[in-house]
């Protein structure tokens, strides 16, 4: 008897997928499991995981960067838009996104419930079934929500916050989703090359950020030296930074939607951009104040995430270096855009993943090449300006400007419709705000002990500044005066 006999060989032999209906077959009766590489089974479970990760860290980033008395919201807003969107993407995200059947701008509801979402080829990939692809998609809804909402971020009301995440993940994400990833999608059809997420994920999230704290309106004192403040907490800025580096290898490894040579491309150049975002962030703010600022780093290491993630699929390693310049660079830049139109983005939400979603789709008409995108054996594209392909960046215009358009517009119809609901208004009371978001809707801290120093504000140095300098030391903590630089 050979040693090769297939019927003595200790692993499972793979077959071409068979089944029939919705689910792909009865699971009494047939086995799934041989149409699908185990391999590609287990990579795309720890990319979904990887993806999960980000949401936590977006949320201790965008705490670092707030002021004290609202940190610990904007970590509670992250870790809730994962069970808020999670629970849409259920019941109907998924079906609206990537429904088999669905039509050029949205899916329908056959899936609904998650219901027929089993064994069948997804519609991402014929790699992996509908069931794996649903929930590593879940992942990149939910996260594209915990973006956008840090908006609210030391002025915004919870509940109406909460109410959000749903509202708009139905009406924005899922449209843009769709056009962009299902096969029936327009921009899909068009030619839009857009691997892991710059319209869908970070063009959205920008745009909506934007108009949140449009919406809102600006915080209390905001232009002067109420609000003439650093983040809090850098450590924090760090912590959060890793948690999205460290995910982001799922967030545009796992893209590939197999485990093959291109997801580990785009783990290259993730890294690489990544990289070289964070260095030319720092020398930038450093031709300014001759300081090498960690949050300077940190900020530019998520601009050259942000800008590599549609393209990380499509070029060469040697355009990660152009990404991560390039992005890094506009990114910083932009953070100048909230003063010029006078919005108080201010966590520079839109300056980060808006501006970084353009450069890196932009970028992306340049440097996509054919070879790369077939490192995973079967995906064909006509590339970019690498490929002579000249047109593919109007392609790439046309998807960016849609998104920023539907999702900027959108979001501000959804907010302002919301602001006449009784219940919903969306900005929290001046008292609330003075107080800080979490004491006023959380009535709990990010920190047990709470040193004043930067609390407070004063012309007198004979002024107490530690809470054990004063007998009333609720009376500091309730007082508005902003956090001295």
């Amino acid at each position: 008897m050979s040693s090769l006999d297939p019927d003595h060989l200790n692993y499972i032999p793979l077959f071409p997928y068979n089944g029939t209906g919705p689910t792909g077959g009865n699971s009494l009766t047939d086995d799934f499991n041989i149409w699908y590489e185990s391999g590609n089974y287990a990579w795309m479970m720890t990319s979904t995981a990887l993806v999960l990760l980000m949401i936590p860290g977006v949320g201790f980033f965008y705490s670092g960067l707030a002021r004290r008395k609202s940190a610990l919201s904007l970590i509670w807003l992250s870790m809730m838009s994962t069970a808020v969107v999670s629970f849409q993407w259920f019941f109907w995200g998924y079906s609206l996104s990537f429904s088999h059947t669905a039509g050029s701008f949205l899916g329908n509801l056959d899936n609904i419930g998650l219901r027929g979402v089993l064994g069948q080829e997804s519609v991402g990939s014929s790699k992996i079934p509908d069931l794996l692809f649903a929930v590593y998609q879940g992942m990149f809804s939910c996260i594209t929500v915990a973006l956008a909402v840090g908006a609210a971020a030391e002025r915004g009301r919870m509940l109406p916050c909460v109410v959000f995440m749903f509202v708009w993940a139905t009406l924005i994400y899922d449209p843009i989703a769709c056009w962009t990833w299902n096969a029936s999608g327009w921009s899909f059809k068009m030619g839009g090359l857009d691997f892991a997420g710059g319209t869908p994920v970070h063009i959205a999230s920008g745009s909506a950020a934007l108009a949140y704290s449009l919406m809102l309106g600006k915080r209390r004192g905001h232009g002067t030296h109420e609000l003439n403040y650093r983040p809090h907490n850098v450590t924090h800025i760090v912590l959060g930074t890793v948690f999205l580096w460290v995910g982001w290898f799922g967030f545009n490894g796992g893209s590939a939607l197999a485990a093959n040579l291109r997801a580990v491309m785009a783990c290259v150049v993730t890294n690489l951009s990544a990289s070289v975002g964070g260095i030319t962030w720092c020398l930038l703010d450093y031709r300014l104040e001759q300081k090498w600022s960690t949050v300077g780093f940190c900020s530019g290491v998520i601009a050259g995430l942000v800008a590599i993630t549609p393209g990380s699929g499509f070029v060469p390693a040697w355009a990660a270096v152009i990404y991560g310049v390039v992005g890094g660079a506009a990114c910083n830049y932009a953070t100048k855009l909230k003063f010029v139109i006078g919005v108080d983005d201010a966590l520079d939400i839109f300056a980060e993943h808006g501006v970084g979603g353009i450069v890196g789709n932009i970028l992306t008409a340049f440097f996509a090449a054919d070879y790369i995108a077939h490192l995973d054996g079967y995906s064909v594209i006509e590339g970019g300006w690498l490929n002579h392909h000249w047109v593919q960046l109007g392609y790439q215009i046309a998807d960016s400007v849609a998104g920023f358009a539907y999702a900027f517009g959108g979001t501000c119809i959804i907010l302002f419709v919301m602001n006449l609901i009784p219940g919903l208004s969306l900005r929290a009371s001046e008292e609330a705000e003075i107080l800080g978001i979490d004491d006023a809707e959380l009535g709990e801290f990010a920190y047990d002990y709470v040193e004043l120093t930067r609390e407070v504000i004063s012309e007198d140095d004979s002024a107490p500044k530690f809470s054990s300098e004063t007998g009333s030391p609720s009376r500091l903590h309730a007082d508005d005066r902003s956090e001295k630089p």
